[in-house]
């Protein structure tokens, strides 16, 4: 049993607060995604259920992603997999980023790092990391330090991937 008054279950957001912050943040970064492959040049033809190739890996997870969100809305509020659907989207956009930074020539580490490309990428790989760790471990989605992170981080993901054309 805890102690902290902090944690008491009575300031815990509801399960359907909590459905809607992780809603936000992944439909955010599906957009962010959507918007990456795009600018890509990546159809949802390419998509490819056995991919072969970096634009048939972020095409299925496009197509997946959006799977997930088409479903959220008729289940209810769990937390975990709520934040679990975020994560996703959020690993979605990263990888929609890393296509889309390769097919401009923009990697992190090359004499064109600090380009706006390469910082969405940088920004993009950041929201995803924030979002699995608001998803995993003892989190399961309810921690609200760590969900605050992954929205600030996601915030960030989306003015980084406008600054770069994407959005």
């Amino acid at each position: 049993m805890t102690t902290d008054p902090s944690k008491s279950p009575s300031d815990s957001p509801s399960a359907d607060t909590l459905r809607k912050l992780h809603s936000a943040r992944a439909h955010s970064a599906y957009e962010r995604a959507v918007a990456a492959c795009r600018h890509a040049g990546i159809t949802p033809e390419a998509a490819q259920t056995v991919p072969t190739s970096p634009v048939g890996r972020a095409a299925n997870a496009l197509r997946l992603s959006a799977s997930s969100l088409a479903a959220l809305p008729g289940t209810a509020p769990d937390p975990a997999a709520d934040a679990r659907c975020a994560r996703n989207a959020a690993a979605t956009a990263a990888l929609a980023a890393q296509v889309a930074a390769q097919a401009a020539g923009q990697v992190p580490g090359s004499p064109d790092e600090h380009t706006e490309m390469a910082a969405a990428l940088r920004a993009a790989l950041t929201a995803s990391q924030a979002a699995a760790t608001a998803a995993g471990g003892t989190a399961a989605g309810q921690d609200g330090t760590l969900n605050a992170k992954a929205d600030d981080a996601e915030e960030r993901a989306v003015e980084a991937a406008r600054t770069a054309g994407w959005m």
